[in-house]
């Protein structure tokens, strides 16, 4: 069983560490605590003791947070040439590393054949034409098939991948594809099968789960002579204040119960599981304006800097670090610098009187945060800085923004 708080509420933070952060640091800026990536780490150890556990570096791909996870013995799970550079540079040990490309582009495929002649990590496949490209590069080494296992499951329609075509070989077709790699291409070594449902699954979604768990199960004792099957991750997180956390250990445990029977080792892939709730993004109001309709705080941090709330109607809880406590409560619309009517972080949010210049903090963004921060609107992306201050990132400046243009 797990012993560690299962979830970091936003009320967990320290207002006045945040409010010292964002007054040497300026904001909007990230805060990521690495203590925290270490005790999500340990808590899936705990719960998948017998599992190979990788983390899915798309949900975070700082530094930090990269040296952090590998300091644990996690694997990586890799998703571009990029991301395996980046596992590689902050030290995963190759055998460690699995690159799980979708529609890989040509310099991808380029760039992580030239490594795997240095590097032994895993080459995943969704396609027998992406195998075909392999072959022609010449890549000789471990390799694994994903497979589109037909059952879906995520927080939104844009995160569910087990159902979408783009996303594995089909599951029917998956067996003969591997059979046909074992007998026409003796060069490479077939170790394992992928397959994820989709990101941020919750206590609705764990019969699809354990479904693809099954099927895959299944589908990897057919074949036969594999080191793993690897199921995904996704597990999600509770984003508001009221919703429970995940049960990992139930879910661990109808995991194994699923899996029963196959002889390769169960393969789990976490991102947002690991990262999420290590971070917060705090950010500054800038104006207050009352409309008929309610009274609109303008803030510092927009969809450049979270991208979630308008690309998936993600709901983040916010909270004001003013030290007042005797101003009245109003239900406010937090909107961001961008010109999009997307740019709202939030609707109908509760916060005591805003005030330019105070404190907002976000919770949860940890994971999909700076990770997607983009420079739309010609807008640098923030700082980030670890809990006890240190540099994470640097700040970003107006110069940085045509730095590639000269």
């Amino acid at each position: 069983m797990t012993e560690n708080p299962p979830v970091r509420r936003l009320s967990d933070w320290s207002p006045k560490r945040l409010r010292a952060l964002a007054g040497e640091h300026g904001t909007p800026l990230y805060v990521l605590d690495p203590d925290r990536v270490r005790e999500n780490a340990a808590r899936l150890r705990g719960a998948f003791p017998e599992a190979d556990v990788s983390y899915a570096l798309k949900a975070n791909t700082t530094r930090a947070v990269l040296e952090t996870v590998e300091s644990t013995g996690l694997g990586a799970e890799c998703a571009s040439a990029g991301e395996v550079q980046r596992a590689i540079d902050a030290g995963f040990p190759a055998h460690r590393v699995r690159y799980t490309a979708v529609n890989p582009p040509a310099r991808d495929l380029d760039h992580v054949v030239e490594l795997a002649q240095s590097h032994d990590f895993v080459l995943t496949i969704g396609a027998l034409d992406t195998l075909d490209r392999l072959l022609d590069r010449g890549y000789a080494g471990r390799l694994c098939v994903r497979v589109n296992p037909g059952v879906g499951a995520g927080h939104h329609a844009k995160v569910t991948t087990g159902d979408a075509p783009q996303f594995g070989v089909p599951y029917d077709r998956a067996a003969g594809v591997c059979a046909r790699i074992r007998t026409e291409t003796p060069a490479l070594d077939l170790v394992g099968l992928h397959a994820h449902a989709g990101s941020g699954i919750s206590g609705e979604d764990l019969s699809a789960h354990r479904e693809l768990v099954r099927r895959m199960g299944a589908l990897g004792s057919e074949v036969g002579g594999l080191d793993f099957v690897a199921v995904g991750g996704g597990f999600g997180v509770p984003y508001r204040p009221d919703e429970p956390p995940l049960d990992l250990d139930a879910v661990a445990e109808e995991t194994r119960e699923a899996f029963e029977g196959c002889d390769a080792q169960l393969a789990i892939e976490p991102g947002r599981y690991l990262v999420a709730d290590c971070g917060v993004l705090l950010m500054s109001v800038t104006a207050v304006k009352p409309t008929p309709e309610t009274t609109v705080i303008g803030v510092d941090a927009g969809m450049t800097t979270l991208l979630r709330p308008a690309l998936y109607d993600a709901v983040h809880e916010i909270r004001s670090l003013t030290e007042e406590n005797d101003r009245v409560d109003r239900s406010c619309l937090i909107a961001g610098p961008i010109c999009e009517t997307a740019d709202v972080l939030d609707r109908d949010r509760s916060l005591p009187d805003p005030q330019r210049g105070d404190v907002l903090a976000v919770g949860n963004a940890g994971a999909y945060g700076y990770e997607m921060a983009s420079q739309y609107n010609s807008r640098p992306r923030p700082a980030v800085v670890s809990a006890t201050g240190e540099r994470i990132a640097r700040r970003e400046t107006v110069s940085d923004l045509t730095r590639l243009e000269r």
